[in-house]
């Protein structure tokens, strides 16, 4: 397993071609970036933590594969134990980083390649599985970082892939031969795309046979021919390139680093492509890839909250009205919506299953109710952490006015709140709240795994209404014999 150092310098060796604000980067200088630095602290975190013996239960586990000890971000889950595992790991890394440290999204990809190539497989006798599984284990015995990549941009959503104006808008194959296929398109919304090594393409929706050309999932280099990286903005992102304290989380940043990634007739050869036309197992690759997704966000984001609820009362206690009821109420209610948050992705995963290729997969719809619990409950958390910091959040002067030599002193004067904690120290919790609950951080807590409509739509359809209407009817007696004999689980 590599240490966090050492996943740094291997992304030093790629030949990367990123662009940030309509520049180019040099390709060994992309991890210092201002704009990216954070991210790859935060993703190499993931790499220390499992070297380290206090952390050794949950971030590391032995491959089913190979018997030996690897990265659990690098695993195929093997139980219901493992699915628990992964959401309390991924809590306690939120705690650690208080953002996005974004091996979630290669972890889960892979865990549903792995499901669905073995399912196809075994209906069509295709032999995407074997090529899966070598892949699988070249992710287990490097430890590298694979960038999962599922959302295109879609253009016109009223129409399918295949209708739109621009077949580019959608990742489709456009050639292919006994050395392998052609692609081309972009990939958006890309979280750590930029400091990963790999990325697992999939489809971004369910395929119909007319849309063959854009049924396809394989593995490519980041930095393999015809692919470009277009960085993202983020809310205050021009003050990296400040000092510490304006960044609000000057280490770690802010949400996962996404950039948009340009697929320009990129070759990809055979042993490396896992679907490609077999448009009727499309779907089901989306949704076992949402639904792994979807488990985590009460992990992760419960221990970003935590950390929210944390800097909370650390400004309530710097400011002197820790003790006041209105506030211990507010504190006491971000607690608890934060734990339904995480007992909801720990129901997910307890009520677990394997599939037919032996891999375990998490309760579908409470995944998704995971999820959509997220998109409200962190809006009301930010939101009482807004009210408990106060309007300083928002209006406080920057670091550098602190520390200019005229008007720093009178910076520290005004902005203190309790008489035993300097300004300074405020400050930084000020702007660590501003930092995880302003614009990037709520976006993504909405559109993040999926947006909200596609969590409805999912459990809508798995919550089985009928039995619900049944249970009602029998215990209102309008049930017959009939309408029991239906009963179901």
């Amino acid at each position: 397993m590599m240490t966090g150092q050492e996943y740094k310098d291997s992304l030093r060796k790629r030949n990367i071609k990123v662009y940030i604000k309509g520049k180019l980067l040099k390709s060994n200088e992309v991890i210092d970036h201002p704009f990216i630095r954070g991210h790859v602290n935060a993703a190499a975190l993931t790499y220390d933590l499992a070297n380290d013996p206090m952390y050794e239960d949950l971030m590391t586990v032995t491959s089913h594969l190979t018997g030996k000890k690897i990265n659990r971000f690098t695993h195929i889950h093997q139980s219901v134990d493992d699915l628990v595992k992964k959401v309390k790991m991924l809590r306690m890394i939120s705690q650690k980083t208080g953002t996005c440290y974004q091996r979630c999204v290669g972890f889960d990809a892979m865990n549903a390649t792995y499901s669905v190539t073995y399912e196809m497989d075994k209906k069509l006798g295709t032999n995407y599985h074997e090529r899966f599984k070598e892949f699988l284990l070249h992710v287990q015995d490097t430890d590298i970082m694979v960038a999962g990549a599922m959302t295109d941009p879609k253009g016109d959503r009223s129409l399918r892939p295949s209708q739109q104006a621009d077949p580019d808008l959608f990742v489709h194959v456009v050639s292919k031969d006994d050395k392998g296929i052609i692609i081309r398109g972009a990939k958006a919304h890309m979280t750590g795309m930029v400091n990963s090594h790999e990325m697992l393409i999939m489809p971004t929706m369910g395929m119909k046979k007319e849309d063959k050309d854009y049924a396809v999932c394989c593995a490519v280099p980041v930095d393999a021919p015809g692919i470009i990286h277009i960085f993202g903005r983020q809310t205050n992102d021009d003050r990296k390139c400040e000092g510490d304290i304006d960044q609000g989380n000057a280490k770690y940043g802010i949400v996962g680093g996404e950039c948009l990634t340009v697929l320009e007739d990129v070759f990809v050869p055979w042993n490396s492509v896992f679907m490609c036309g077999e448009t009727e197992f499309s779907g089901a690759l989306v949704e076992r890839f949402a639904c792994y997704h979807r488990q985590n966000y009460g992990g992760c984001k419960g221990g970003v909250s935590d950390v929210v609820i944390g800097a909370s009362a650390v400004m309530a206690d710097y400011s002197g009205y820790s003790k006041a009821g209105h506030i211990k109420e507010k504190i006491n209610e971000m607690i608890h919506m934060a734990e339904t948050l995480y007992a909801c992705s720990i129901a997910c995963s307890a009520e677990g299953k394997p599939t037919a290729s032996g891999a375990y997969f998490v309760d579908p719809l409470l995944a998704n109710v995971s999820k959509h619990n997220v998109t409200k409950l962190i809006y009301d958390i930010d939101r009482l952490a807004q009210d408990i910091a106060g309007g300083i959040v928002a209006t406080m002067p920057s670091e550098s006015d602190l520390n200019d030599p005229e008007i720093g002193k009178y910076i520290r004067k005004y902005l203190k709140g309790v008489s035993s904690v300097p300004a300074e120290d405020r400050m930084k919790i000020a702007r660590l709240i501003e930092n995880m609950t302003g614009g990037t951080a709520l976006v993504e807590s909405m559109h993040g795994a999926g947006s909200p409509q596609a969590q409805k739509v999912m459990y809508s359809k798995l919550s089985n209404l009928e039995h619900k209407k049944l249970c009602a009817l029998n215990i209102a007696g309008i049930g017959t014999e009939e309408k029991e004999d239906k009963k179901v689980d």
